[in-house]
């Protein structure tokens, strides 16, 4: 192609790695919030530095589907590569990053066997849409879900499935949290739907920094990559703890007549629909693991909300899929029978999403509408 024709694109590109690059320079000082992929790379090179292999595959992997990432810089001039994170140091851990090809079965049942024999790396496949992992459905199901119950082979596999409802159609908006859910038993694997920088942060560190090793879902975000709302501040990455559930921190239990649980990016659209209504009624509480469940932990966090108050699951999934089906089979059991239970979805749908962008904004309105106003269901 000719060059001056493809200036416009190259100039573009260098432009969005810069203002990455410049970004994380400043919230590397505390100079500015974490977004989620300084979080990202802060978590790898802090293992990195402290002796851990880290390795990671994947289509668009080193870039980051979302262009989030940049892992891996090119000279313009002479094509050479150059990997910020494998020149942290001499005694560092080795990291190593690769555009993997469309065959996910494939590698990610290398990926899988190579947790096994390294349990002390860091291991991590990313899929470049969520839905990329339906490729890949019979090494979840055959090995990743039940190694350690049939064959007790324990590994510390990470996968980051990109995972939301933005409009970009059903082939490009569900990791199938559904199915997921549907293997968790015997505490055989996380799976998580996060909402801060500072959640992935210490949910990648956990991976090696725990006595065991389990394999971790992560319902990874797509809009909320570069969005100060889920940026976290320097400290929260520092000094903080990765949070199983993030209780409501605005609406006192006194005066609150509905809680809203969820996971994931909707959290943020139901925080703006209830600024926008002003409700001072309505709590939202985050799950953001999904299994496993600490009862205890669930159960402290609604132990001050009054007996027949309302519990909302509010998932953009359509109702057959989500985590609707696990969240009812199980929070009556957790929480008895002091509150009525409902969900608030999407209507029931073969495809997991709509493929016209304007269908979509209307259906979720109604979602945030529908959660915060019951007369409207």
């Amino acid at each position: 192609m000719d060059r001056m024709t493809d200036l416009p694109a190259s100039l573009s590109v260098l432009r969005q790695i810069r203002t990455v690059y410049a970004h994380r320079r400043r919230a590397g000082r505390g100079e500015a919030p974490v977004d989620w992929g300084s979080a990202e790379h802060l978590a790898l090179a802090s293992l990195l530095v402290e002796g851990t292999n880290v390795r990671m595959s994947g289509q668009d992997t080193e870039r980051g589907t979302f262009s989030h990432r940049h892992a891996v810089l090119h000279d313009s001039q002479t094509g050479e590569r150059y990997t910020p994170l494998a020149n942290l140091g001499e005694n560092q851990g080795r990291f190593e990053i690769y555009d993997s090809c469309l065959s996910e079965a494939g590698v990610l049942g290398f990926e899988w066997g190579y947790s096994l024999d390294s349990p002390e790396s860091l291991v991590i496949w990313e899929a470049q849409f969520g839905d990329f992992a339906n490729a890949a459905q019979v090494i979840i199901d055959q090995f990743i879900s039940s190694s350690e119950d049939k064959w007790r082979r324990l590994s510390g596999l990470c996968l980051l499935l990109p995972h939301g409802f933005a409009g970009m159609g059903p082939e490009h908006s569900s990791a199938r949290l559904e199915r997921f859910l549907a293997l968790a038993g015997e505490d055989n694997m996380m799976i998580c739907n996060l909402t801060t920088s500072a959640q992935i942060f210490h949910a990648l560190r956990r991976q090696v920094k725990r006595p065991f090793r389990k394999p971790l879902v992560v319902m990874s975000p797509k809009s909320l990559l570069r969005s100060p709302k889920s940026a976290s501040s320097l400290d929260e990455l520092a000094e903080g703890s990765f949070q199983r559930i993030i209780a409501e921190r605005e609406i006192g239990a006194k005066t609150t007549r509905r809680v809203l649980v969820c996971s994931g990016k909707v959290y943020y659209d139901l925080c703006e629909g209830r600024a926008a209504a002003g409700r001072d009624d309505v709590a939202i509480v985050r799950l953001e693991q999904l299994y496993p469940i600490r009862r205890n932990e669930l159960r402290d966090i609604f132990a001050p909300y009054a007996d027949g108050t309302e519990v909302v699951w509010v998932q953009e999934e359509p109702f057959n899929m989500g985590g609707w089906y696990y969240i009812n089979a199980n929070l009556p059991g957790i929480l008895g029978d002091r509150f009525d239970y409902r969900c608030v979805s999407r209507p029931m749908s073969a495809s997991p999403a709509t493929g016209s962008k304007e269908a979509h904004n209307m259906e979720q309105r109604a979602l945030v509408r529908g959660a915060l106003v019951p007369t409207l269901l």
